[in-house]
């Protein structure tokens, strides 16, 4: 078929189909820039365009009107949330700095949470409101299986999109991504990624001015190796007959203008 050439299908075929060309050669033709490296292709897949008849053709303009209403429709719509989102543009600008957020999502992710982060006490509050919490453990036997916690299912629905999205990314989320899905599924690796992104995105709406900044793909290793002259040093100094507490250094307190790292 056609839709299975990734970039050469368009609006040209399906209209010079309408209008009555049949030649699978002259059709092939129309593909357009790196679509042209696949005209043989395009030919085989085009064989057999004698047998589209005038019904065809008339059902086929019908889906096409029907897809340009529904596109102006959209193309309306979206003036009218670029308006009404106008006075929250650095919020937008904020989360739409993440892995995997696009203008869309950040658009569609305030619709639901709004600006105000005063309402969510931490990110991890907001996760749980977004149906990103991971499940409470309990010990004993559990009757039927655990059920993934219920919340707001239009930013869940958003989060498994941009979860997937960032998993795709060169970092520290899509590292994140890619080890959960290894270990337990692409599902839970979703869930995980979703409740660090709501996390990072309470910070980030919560701190006008900041932007997200990357921790790096590497970051998991880099935690490895300083665990590893962590775990060296406490052992030299304990053979030398020290007891030894680790305290980590708090990092400072943001100041609205400075980088937003992942949660």
């Amino acid at each position: 078929m056609v839709s299975e050439l990734h970039g050469v299908t368009g609006r040209d075929i399906m209209d010079h189909l309408i209008a009555g060309v049949r030649d699978p050669k002259a059709l092939a033709q129309l593909a357009r820039t790196r679509a042209r490296r696949k005209i043989s292709q395009l030919e085989e897949a085009l064989e057999g365009a004698e047998f589209f008849t005038a019904e065809h053709a008339a059902l086929l303009k019908v889906m096409l009107e029907r897809i340009d209403r529904v596109t102006e429709e959209i193309a309306r719509l979206s003036e009218v949330i670029e308006r009404l989102l106008a006075p929250y543009e650095e919020q937008v600008a904020q989360a739409e700095s993440m892995p995997g957020w696009g203008h869309r999502a950040a658009q569609d992710a305030i619709a639901e949470t709004g600006v105000d982060m005063s309402r969510f006490r931490t990110g991890g509050h907001l996760a749980s409101w977004g149906g990103r919490a991971p499940l409470d453990h309990q010990s004993g036997t559990r009757k039927g299986r655990a059920r993934a916690k219920k919340g707001n299912r239009y930013l869940a629905g958003l989060l498994g999109e941009t979860a997937v999205a960032a998993g795709r990314t060169q970092t520290r989320e899509g590292a994140r991504y890619r080890r959960l899905a290894r270990r337990r599924g692409k599902l839970k690796a979703q869930v995980a990624l979703g409740n660090t992104q709501l996390k990072v995105y309470h910070k980030l709406l919560s701190n006008p001015g900041m932007r997200y900044q990357d921790l790096g793909p590497d970051y998991y290793e880099r935690q490895r190796d300083v665990r590893r002259q962590i775990a060296h040093h406490v052992g030299k100094l304990g053979n030398l007959g020290f007891e030894v507490t680790l305290c980590r250094i708090p990092e400072p307190e943001p100041d609205g203008t400075g980088p937003a790292k992942a949660a």
